[in-house]
């Protein structure tokens, strides 16, 4: 399965690589030089199924549980100030994924959708302390009945230059269920309450949807 902002550019692909085919079957006489070429063109187009790849994920819906937005690596834990909506304290979860990691967004938890905000900016390596303010980013807060709000963060990275975010104002979030999609690595960053019981560590590797980033208690 394959996610659907990848679509057209996965029919463009499949379409040069055919044309490049075509060409160099045509023009190259030299064998081992025609099989290399052909097979350079096909390794790009797997990379850019798996890119788009988007695998059927099983959430267990739970409303005192955080499930991690994206596939990657935890890179940051820890307490800092979170200065767009809260303006207070919070605990920092972030997820960086590299272009081979699923980039498919998934929402952390269910409620109500409370703010959901794009901000234009720079192109900084994903990991740069300073990319969760400065880089082209979608700031969203998922208001849950049962504890209140978490906000969670998309962050463009060096490559990434396409965020796309489906969550809309006062929509309902389903915890699990397809929140958006990040181009060609980037960074989730998810902030949480300070009471936040955290069940991840630093450099553990997550999957979207599933993997148990934090419990809270209502």
């Amino acid at each position: 399965m394959f996610h659907k902002e990848g679509y057209k550019i996965i029919f463009f692909a499949l379409v040069l690589v055919i044309t490049g085919f075509l060409i160099i079957d045509n023009t190259i006489s030299l064998n081992w030089l025609r099989l290399l070429l052909m097979l350079l063109f096909l390794i790009i187009f797997i990379l850019i199924l798996q890119f788009f790849r988007n695998p059927k994920r099983y959430t267990h819906l739970n409303d005192l549980n955080v499930v991690s937005a994206v596939d990657g690596k935890v890179v940051v834990i820890e307490e800092v100030f979170e200065n767009e909506y809260f303006k207070d304290k919070r605990i920092q979860v972030s997820v960086f994924m590299s272009p081979l990691n699923v980039h498919a967004t998934r929402y952390p938890i269910g409620g109500e959708i409370k703010y959901s905000k794009y901000h234009p900016g720079k192109y900084l390596v994903a990991w740069h302390p300073k990319a969760s303010e400065e880089n082209e980013r979608t700031t969203v807060v998922i208001k849950n009945k049962v504890y209140g709000e978490v906000l969670y963060r998309q962050i463009a990275g060096a490559l990434a230059k396409r965020i796309v975010n489906y969550a809309e104002l006062n929509d309902t979030a389903i915890q699990g269920a397809d929140s958006g999609f990040i181009k060609f690595g980037s960074r989730v960053d998810v902030f949480l309450p300070l009471d936040a019981k955290i069940n991840v560590r630093l450099n553990q590797k997550v999957r979207g949807g599933e993997t148990v980033i934090a419990e809270l208690h209502g």
